[in-house]
């Protein structure tokens, strides 16, 4: 099972992808590969988001569920 990493992690890690693509510097294959993991790495973030989003909007329907009841 691979371990998700964290939102700031995987971050940083794209920042550094995108400075090597931008550099255009490797071969091809490299650049493609380069790719994949950014690609993979912009998914995991989505996922997160979502995740916190949602728990958001949980807690904030909590709280005004909370405020209702006053």
């Amino acid at each position: 099972m691979e371990q998700q990493i964290r939102f700031e992690e995987a971050m940083q890690k794209l920042s550094e992808i995108v400075e090597k693509l931008e550099g255009g510097e490797g071969s091809l294959d490299e650049m493609i590969h380069l790719y994949e993991e950014g690609m993979s790495l912009v998914k995991s973030c989505e996922t997160q988001l979502d995740a916190y989003e949602a728990k958001i909007e949980k807690l904030n329907e909590t709280q005004e569920g909370a405020g209702n009841a006053e």
